[in-house]
């Protein structure tokens, strides 16, 4: 790892420029089964320059991941991202794949699940085995620039506690091994309490810090590259941004937009408050896994923690508190949040709730995804 490359690429990073990742699930149309056929769409995506740089594998081949690129702000962002999901599921269309977007597949079974043929993620099956056969699961991740190695390492500080209220928001995965698990996002089970350095990272005040600790994990042979810190939120070194990746994949193209604005809207108000010197009660770790516990068992459905006050509240309430926390940044770059009533979780478990099995239910995500991301880019 080139540090001080690093510390160059957050000085000349700019502020709240924006890129988005979304993972999708290759599917087999009929039954909607993982289907292994990521090189299929990658080497078929060669002939649209704009598809091909945009696609990457993650993992399995069964999986394929889409990237808007450097986007000025989340509305630019945004249009790139529509633009690029569009072309991938015209050409998914064209060769008889179906895509997916919940946190985890409902009934395909891991252990028939190919690695794909990369370095990095034959580095990642070799050292962590069977951590990585039973990672199927899909994210949305989104970077937002942020100027300053300190103030990055800040901004990851301050939303440390942040992370379980997105999350509870974002919850879409209920189903694992072909059974309700109980939860409302079984991903974050499966990845972030699996992983090595993974889930809500410490906090660590200035670069140096953080520097510090990355120096002890490459001097332990702990690391190899960057990449094997899979914390739910971390400064990119290469990039110069703030990395989000708590969130399961969202079933509408709704949902994944609105959820990045909400997240960027994170990112900015913590640097401004950083800038502005505002008061932070840095919570231990400890009560920091309460509410990611809660975000994981019952998403919305249940009760969080307020961590100042040590009380609970509704976790309904978690995204109109993270609007009042964001407001002022909101107003001042102009981002919307648009969310329905209810996320991925909620609608699923109410239809669980009903008597539906688990084919209808996955059904009935694959139809929204479909119909939703795969609609004309709107400029």
């Amino acid at each position: 790892m080139d540090f001080d490359n690093a510390v160059t690429a957050f000085e000349d990073s700019t502020d709240f420029t924006v890129g988005l990742e979304e993972e999708f699930a290759v599917l087999d149309p009929g039954t909607r089964a993982l289907t292994p056929r990521f090189e299929e769409l990658r080497d078929a995506a060669q002939a649209d320059p704009v598809l091909a740089e945009s696609i990457a594998g993650e993992l399995i081949s069964s999986e394929i991941e889409i990237r808007s690129g450097k986007g000025v702000d989340v509305a630019d962002a945004a249009i790139r991202q529509r633009d690029h999901r569009r072309r991938l599921f015209a050409l998914a269309q064209e060769r008889g794949i179906a895509l997916g977007a919940t946190g985890t597949h409902p009934f395909s079974d891991y252990r028939e699940q190919r690695i794909i043929d990369t370095e990095h993620y034959h580095r990642v099956e070799d050292g962590l085995k069977y951590v990585a056969w039973r990672n199927n699961t899909f994210s949305l991740h989104v970077h937002v620039g942020v100027q300053g190695a300190d103030r990055a390492v800040q901004v990851c500080d301050r939303l440390r506690p942040v992370l379980p209220l997105l999350l509870a928001i974002s919850a879409n995965s209920p189903y694992v091994d072909g059974r309700d698990s109980g939860l409302h996002t079984v991903r974050t089970q499966t990845f972030t309490k699996s992983f090595p350095r993974c889930g809500v990272p410490d906090a660590f005040g200035s670069w140096q810090a953080f520097r510090s600790y990355l120096e002890f994990l490459v001097a332990t042979n702990s690391i190899v590259e960057y990449t094997q810190v899979w914390w739910s939120v971390r400064p990119h070194l290469s990039f110069g941004t703030v990395e989000v990746r708590i969130c399961d994949a969202q079933s509408t193209a709704g949902e994944s937009d609105g959820l990045a604005a909400l997240i960027v809207a994170c990112v900015a108000q913590a640097a401004r408050d950083v800038e502005d010197g505002v008061p932070f009660a840095d919570p231990p770790a400890r009560l920091i896994e309460e509410n990611m516990w809660r975000a994981i068992r019952r998403g919305l459905d249940g009760p969080l923690i307020d961590l100042e006050r040590a009380v609970e509240f509704p976790g309904q309430a978690a995204l109109e508190r993270l609007l009042a926390w964001t407001a002022p940044v909101r107003a001042e770059l102009g981002i919307d949040v648009a969310l329905p009533e209810l996320n991925g979780a909620q609608r699923q478990r109410r239809m669980i709730d009903a008597g539906a099995g688990i084919e209808e239910v996955y059904a009935a995500t694959v139809r929204e995804t479909r119909e939703t991301y795969a609609q004309e880019v709107i400029v």
